[in-house]
């Protein structure tokens, strides 16, 4: 990057001192993972420069040709990848990111004011899922439902409330919840009290176009999805709907919410799916999957609390709820030692959103770089380790050494 080196050193430097945070530190986020150098050319291409409004033969400027070509790909791609027999699926990918995908999904399918059933933020919910400080809960009525004692979503409560509260759309899909969700179940109630059905997919998407989480199709109406975590493609979003919904989200996401889609995301996006579509990103995800495991039964090993008590998919849930030692405290200390994750509400929170009672851990990253279950086991020693003597220098100083040997062992991006 030549040219950025010398017009701009500051943020040269900047980006230097994040690829060398990227190289060095574990990768613990759930929600983050490592694209592929050619999703990262198709980023910093000349499609950046080209205004596309509209779709793909039918836009408001001219010289789309080529980018009509770029999209058209990518939407193939997308619904080649996600598409299940005899459901007859279209695709949008203009979403900028997920919340705006959802955003999208909910001017399409309902009313200002209508009611709505979503996940609990602090069961893990998304923000996107009725929260009163996002649109989604300012625009329209949310009524939110839990998870049980045990960690699993209440379908009892789920059945409830739609009963009472006569939803027009159910949302199911999570930011932080690490089992299998029950599509065909939330439909039976969806078809009971007569309302659509949507399912946000952002965080187990991978897994879902390899077959390791059940599909979302048939049994919902529309689908969104990020376009990085477990699908390791570029920040940007996704909406999916069966084919007589596709008028509305069209029209929902321009001009309902946007204005030009970002062509070199929607080129980087194709790269990506065309990357999900091989043998090799299956394995990828089945060892995403017993590497979240290991971790997990290592982590109840060494006396740690997980919501639900495990991991089906990509991610676990540390609960400090009866600990002295916070969410916030947590993350902190792992910090310190070159280990990255985020604090994250617990079902029955009872610390603020600003500092919480849990610490979410994913694989989608490390998983990327080529580590397996052994690594798994190890970093989840670390982890306990640090938990463990938090305020101990000493053994932050000795698991900081090794996360970067180990980080040196599996190197990411080794030839930018």
């Amino acid at each position: 990057m030549s040219d950025l080196v010398h017009t701009d050193p500051e943020i040269s430097e900047a980006i230097n001192s994040e690829l060398s945070r990227q190289r060095d530190d574990l990768e613990l986020i759930a929600s983050e993972n490592y694209t592929s150098l050619a999703v990262l050319q198709a980023m910093g291409s000349p499609l950046t420069n080209k205004y596309a409004e509209g779709l793909p033969g039918r836009r408001y400027y001219g010289g789309c040709e080529h980018v009509d070509t770029v999209e058209n790909i990518a939407r193939k791609r997308a619904r080649n990848l996600f598409m299940v027999e005899g459901c007859d699926i279209g695709v949008n990918v203009q979403p900028h990111a997920g919340a705006q995908a959802n955003s999208a999904v909910f001017l399409a399918a309902l009313e200002a004011g209508d009611t709505f059933l979503g996940l609990d933020l602090s069961h893990g919910g998304h923000l996107t899922h009725g929260s009163p400080v996002n649109s989604s809960g300012k625009l329209y009525r949310p009524v939110h439902y839990h998870l049980t004692k045990d960690g699993r979503i209440d379908m009892d409560e789920v059945r409830d409330l739609a009963k009472k509260e006569s939803p027009k759309l159910i949302v199911c899909g999570a930011s932080a919840y690490p089992r299998t969700i029950d599509f065909a179940a939330f439909r039976a109630i969806a078809d009971e009290v007569g309302a659509l059905l949507m399912a946000d997919i952002a965080h187990i998407a991978g897994l879902v176009a390899t077959g390791h989480h059940p599909s979302p199709f048939p049994h919902c109406h529309f689908v969104t999805t990020t376009t990085h975590k477990t699908l390791r493609g570029p920040r940007g979003g996704l909406i999916m709907a069966q084919r007589p919904f596709m008028k509305k989200v069209n029209g929902a996401v321009f001009p309902g919410t946007q204005g030009g889609p970002l062509m070199h995301v929607i080129a980087a996006k194709a790269v990506a799916f065309g990357e999900a579509s091989k043998p090799e990103f299956s394995a990828y995800s089945e060892q995403v999957i017993a590497n979240a495991a290991a971790m997990a039964d290592r982590l109840t090993t060494r006396g740690y609390a997980l919501v639900s008590g495990g991991t089906d998919n990509h991610l676990m849930l540390i609960d400090l709820s009866d600990a002295p030692l916070s969410g916030k405290d947590a993350e902190e200390a792992l910090g310190v030692a070159s280990i990255t994750v985020n604090k994250n509400t617990v079902p029955g929170e009872r610390r603020s959103p600003f500092v919480t009672s849990g610490v979410r851990i994913g694989t989608p990253a490390m998983t990327t770089r080529g580590m397996g279950v052994a690594e798994s086991i190890t970093v989840a020693d670390w982890i306990c380790d640090i938990l463990d003597h938090h305020q101990d220098v000493n053994v932050q100083s000795r698991v900081r050494e090794q996360v970067h040997a180990l980080c040196r062992t599996f190197p990411v991006y080794p030839s930018l």
